[in-house]
């Protein structure tokens, strides 16, 4: 389904299968990175039109009049829209779109459209995460079946790539800080433009970030991240709660989850939370393995690395972002405001997914674009069991340059069957995400969640 224009020559050299290879990078190799390669292993040159400019360690310090706990400001807002892209012209940008965007276009002839501004290459992460990923490159590697990373803590653990498998681990754990607690809201939206917002509470405490833990310590205590959800709103789903601890061999220990329901007033642990499991109070518009664009083990798919392409992605969306619009300004039948949102050029890895014979899930064959300056996945594409084309996920991202750290405000799944949507990451009415707290790890246990779900 791929278009042979858009992929760069590479593609040839790095379509590896998933389990291909477990090498670690040479030296030499490694020393490419913060050279001819970003530390986090994308171009540091500028394509061949200048249209996608060189890196130049993206947005290091925060723009004048941000204090930590302000909605972010942007600092591109001077930029002009160069051009947009229209159901009536989007097939001559085709080679710089998925299928999936091109399926909107067709969609939602009239309505979706993509103003695109300027390329700002704004990813950035801290030093030491920079340091960590280069020594990560020379150790790392996966675990029987990529069930799993070994040799790696903080920074990306495969910055140069081998295999598919190693480029989805990439996204799983790129650095968003040792933890964050956020309040944001989900909201399926009808075709007529009706929805009703569902709450969350949210932290994160990543393990695999923790300041000073080695690649041997995160191995021995087997936990890659522990997240916690509460649903805050409405009233009749309020006090619901998820614990999930990830781990790092997943083999040794898979995924643990619980959950708290209020009803019955107590914690269950909850094994079926993953993989193609409908999503918390999503109404059937994503899977639970579709949170931050893909989430989980990726053990029942063979991954392809498939090269780069050029790619009109949505990038720096501060305007989407901001606490001075509305939830009704930016939730508009069939898809997001695009008046609110901002498309720009970059390179993105591509990277397929193929169920495998003996596994079942929703979707048959995945197709991800990544981004080489962070490892956000941009947009999904994802395929049912005859082949078509189902649903089609797009982050909307900004720098949170408190941290630094380029991540999704706002992820986009369109259901092409019901021709409806799930916004999930509402913060414009909420308080910002506070990346400062350092959470306790008795905080998430299952009995943390019972008092949890009980306030």
């Amino acid at each position: 389904m791929m278009r042979k224009i858009g992929i760069i020559a590479a593609a040839v050299s790095l379509s590896l299968a998933a389990g291909s290879s477990l090498a670690k990078v040479s030296e030499d190799e490694a020393k490419k990175l913060g050279d001819s390669l970003t530390p986090l292993g994308g171009e540091m040159a500028a394509n061949a039109d200048g249209s996608i400019p060189a890196w130049d360690g993206g947005i290091t310090k925060a723009p004048e009049g941000f204090s930590v706990g302000d909605h972010h400001i942007d600092p591109y807002a001077n930029d002009k829209v160069e051009f947009t892209i229209t159901g009536s012209n989007y097939k001559d940008y085709a080679e710089f779109l998925s299928e999936g965007q091109m399926k909107l276009f067709e969609a939602y002839p009239d309505t979706f459209t993509m103003p695109v501004y300027p390329t700002r290459r704004s990813a950035s992460n801290p030093q030491d995460a920079y340091d960590a990923s280069k020594a990560n490159a020379t150790r790392a590697e996966l675990i029987e079946g990529g069930n799993g990373i070994k040799g790696a803590v903080k920074g990306v653990p495969f910055p140069i790539p081998q295999n598919g498998m190693e480029a989805i681990w990439n996204h799983i754990v790129r650095y968003r800080g040792e933890a964050v607690e956020r309040y944001a809201g989900q909201a399926a939206v009808t075709s007529s433009g009706d929805y009703n917002v569902i709450g969350f509470e949210e932290q994160l405490l990543t393990k695999y970030a923790a300041e000073g833990i080695t690649p041997e310590e995160l191995y021995e205590e087997n936990i890659l991240f522990m997240f916690k959800q509460k649903v805050t709103k409405p009233a009749r789903l309020a006090g619901t709660a998820l614990l999930v601890h990830e781990t790092v061999d997943q083999i040794k220990q898979p995924r643990r989850a619980w959950t708290y329901n209020t009803g019955q007033r107590r914690v269950r642990a909850a094994p079926n939370i993953a993989y193609d499991t409908p999503g918390t109070a999503a109404d059937g518009l994503r899977t639970t393995d579709d949170f931050d664009m893909f989430s989980g083990s990726p053990n029942r798919y063979n991954w392809e690395l498939k090269g780069k392409k050029e790619m009109y992605v949505a990038y720096n969306n501060y305007k989407l972002h901001s606490d001075k619009v509305t939830y009704d300004e930016i939730l508009t039948p069939n898809h997001v405001n695009p008046d609110l949102t901002r498309w720009e050029k970059h390179r993105v890895w591509v990277v397929e997914a193929t169920l495998k014979d003996e596994f079942r899930h929703v979707y048959q064959k995945r197709v991800f674009f990544i981004d080489e300056d962070s490892w956000q996945i941009q947009v999904a594409d994802m395929y049912d069991n005859r082949g078509e084309l189902y649903r089609v996920s797009l982050s909307y991202g900004i720098n949170y340059y408190e941290v630094p750290t380029y991540w999704s405000t706002l992820d986009v799944y369109h259901d092409l069957n019901s021709r409806r949507y799930l916004a999930l990451g509402l913060d414009n009415e909420e308080d910002m995400y506070d990346f400062s707290v350092r959470p306790r790890e008795v905080e998430f246990t299952p009995q943390a969640l019972r008092r949890e779900g009980k306030r």
